[in-house]
């Protein structure tokens, strides 16, 4: 078992930037693929990056490229979401996720394990 938990959410005006962290426990997570997903209010569920086992191959939302940036560092068994250049559509509960088949990119069915989330607000 995989045990994910968000940290890092929280208010912030559009234009500014947080850092989501998801901490892993139970497994090291090296040998699993990582993405995250997030849920607006109102909306589903939708992918929002995914980051490769070793951290060579990335995919990014096309409503967050060049915006956001997933990372990792495996040696603290921790993924993270850079989010620059907010925006009110930001909004939402940021979940991180962790599919031990290590490519399921952007297909939600393929994950695992999942955290339980962290509010993102961005206030115009």
């Amino acid at each position: 078992q995989v045990q994910l938990v968000e940290s890092g959410g929280g208010l912030v005006q559009a234009g500014g930037s947080l850092r989501l962290s998801c901490a892993a426990s139970g497994r090291t997570i090296s040998n699993y693929g990582m993405g995250w997903f997030r849920q607006g209010p109102g909306k589903e569920r939708e992918f929002v990056a995914f980051i490769s086992r070793g951290g060579v191959f990335t995919q990014h939302a096309d409503s967050v490229k060049g915006r956001f940036t997933i990372s990792r560092d495996n040696a603290k068994n921790t993924v993270y979401l850079q989010m620059n250049s907010l925006k009110p559509e930001d909004t939402a509960v940021y979940y991180c996720a962790a599919d031990r088949g290590g490519n399921s990119g952007s297909s939600e069915e393929k994950y695992d394990y999942w955290g339980q989330g962290t509010q993102v607000t961005v206030s115009s």
